[in-house]
């Protein structure tokens, strides 16, 4: 029998994470799992405020980590998470591999995440990130493109 003790939802907070993270609830109603979010704040040199421009680094990252933990705090209905066993993350570093490092690292059964579902020049350009994780996670990996299927609970 398969069971889930531990569903880890990475987001971006966009709507592609969004449709994810509806089934992630809906797996952990289902197994009385616990549901982890995560979000990875991605440090990228040409992303990354240049000490020139005044802007201090410290401050800069532990400003977008506070504002990443408050809207993790808002993803779920309250009504939903009541009763609940849910963990929210704020880490910062390469998303694909802060994701497979806390689903080893806390012994995730399952990955649900969004796709963006991008093609040709887009997805060579911009890569994959779910595609990565995919190729590398410890733990099975359900990905979910928005308004393709809706999920319905048997």
């Amino acid at each position: 029998m398969i069971t889930f003790e531990r569903i880890l939802c990475p987001t971006d907070f966009s709507d592609y994470s969004a449709e994810a993270i509806s089934y992630a609830c809906a797996l952990a109603d289902r197994f009385d799992a616990e549901l982890h979010l995560l979000h990875v704040l991605e440090v990228r040199p040409e992303a990354t405020p240049v000490f020139g421009a005044g802007l201090a680094l410290p401050s800069y990252s532990r400003e977008s980590r506070t504002a990443a933990e408050e809207k993790l705090g808002h993803l779920l209905a309250e009504n939903w998470q009541a009763g609940k066993r849910v963990v929210r993350i704020a880490t910062e570093g390469t998303p694909f591999l802060e994701i497979i490092r806390y689903a080893k690292e806390h012994q995730i059964d399952i990955i649900v995440m969004g796709t963006h579902g991008r093609a040709g020049l887009s997805h060579i350009m911009m890569g994959s990130v779910a595609e990565r994780v995919v190729r590398k996670s410890p733990c099975p990996v359900l990905t979910v493109r928005p308004r393709e299927h809706k999920f319905v609970m048997p």
